[in-house]
């Protein structure tokens, strides 16, 4: 596969996993299964991945760097809650872990094959 094609696939795959990570996190923390009836300040652990938001839309390399790294929190939330929590926040626990890894892997890919693809130009 060519380059281009690994770069918009993984473009692709960040931009969702992204997005899906922010969506899952409001709706966690307000709805779902909040730590507190009616909502939680917990809601607030979305506002981190409001930044790289920008960078990633606009395939900007080092923006997926550095947030390849802040997902890794997100990850390791992911893998506790989903160990300590039950029920609905457990399995809401495996998607944002799935989600986070997702991230981080399409987020390599991309690297990746852009630094590929402008080794070619």
């Amino acid at each position: 596969m060519s380059p281009l094609m690994m770069s918009k696939i993984a473009y692709l795959a960040a931009v969702g996993s992204l997005t899906a990570l922010i969506g899952l996190c409001v709706a966690w923390e307000l709805w779902l299964a909040p730590l507190r009836p009616g909502g939680s300040w917990m809601v607030l652990k979305v506002l981190p991945l409001l930044a790289p938001l920008f960078g990633v839309l606009h395939q900007r390399i080092y923006t997926y760097r550095w947030s390849s790294m802040l997902m890794v929190a997100y990850f390791i939330e992911g893998c506790v809650r989903a160990y300590a929590d039950t029920g609905m926040s457990a399995a809401l626990a495996f998607l944002e872990l799935f989600l986070a890894l997702a991230f981080i892997v399409a987020a390599a890919v991309f690297i990746r094959s852009a630094t590929a693809k402008r080794a070619e130009t």
